[in-house]
């Protein structure tokens, strides 16, 4: 079994600011109490990643060394850092959204590095197979069937207008198993409505 370790992964949140941090030359250059809460937040999340022994929860609780796995004990962890952070005020509730900025952030890079949906059918069809389906799917039509969606799904996001979604922000997704093939790529007009912003 060649498979990589999610634990073995080089951190990918330090790739989220600009410079070191042990070197601490962002930290001098932050003169604004938004900007200091900003990278405590960053730290405090590099604490849930870094400082997490997953090896052992794999372990002892377990669970498949999978990314899955891997976001849910992070995720746990980053749950109890934003119960206690939701103690201290407004400026607690605004490192918790910066917390999550960034947990969102690292797993988005991650994924970028799982590959899958930039790569051929093969690439995707893996990478599915072993976050999706745990690496226990006996059925090679289900996993057909999930490819063949996400290929249909990314085609048709694909065909919307950016502006449109940027305007609305509305998917209609299409279903799993298509009726009419044909009426992949003919997204529905939006609606706008600017009503309350």
């Amino acid at each position: 079994r060649n498979q990589t370790s999610i634990s073995q992964w080089v951190p990918v949140c330090t790739q989220l600011v600009p410079v070191s941090l042990a070197q601490g030359q962002w930290c001098r250059s932050l003169s604004s109490t938004s900007q200091k809460i900003k990278l405590a937040a960053l730290r405090m999340y590099t604490s849930c990643v870094e400082k997490t022994d997953f090896e052992e929860f794999f372990l002892r609780c377990q669970m498949p060394d999978t990314f899955n796995s891997w976001f849910l004990i992070t995720l746990l962890h980053v749950w109890m850092c934003l119960v206690r952070m939701k103690q201290e005020g407004r400026s607690g509730k605004y490192m918790c959204r910066i917390i999550v900025h960034f947990m969102w952030e690292d797993v988005e890079q991650r994924g970028r590095v799982m590959g899958g949906i930039l790569s051929d059918d093969h690439g995707l069809a893996a990478a599915l197979w072993r976050t999706f389906f745990n690496q226990k799917c006996e059925d090679p039509r289900q996993l057909e069937l999930l490819v063949e969606y996400v290929r249909k799904q990314m085609q048709y996001l694909d065909s919307i207008n950016g502006e449109d979604l940027l305007l609305t922000g509305e998917v209609s997704w299409r279903p799993l198993v298509e009726k009419n093939p044909q009426s992949i790529l003919k997204p529905r007009a939006p609606t706008y409505n600017d009503e309350g912003l």
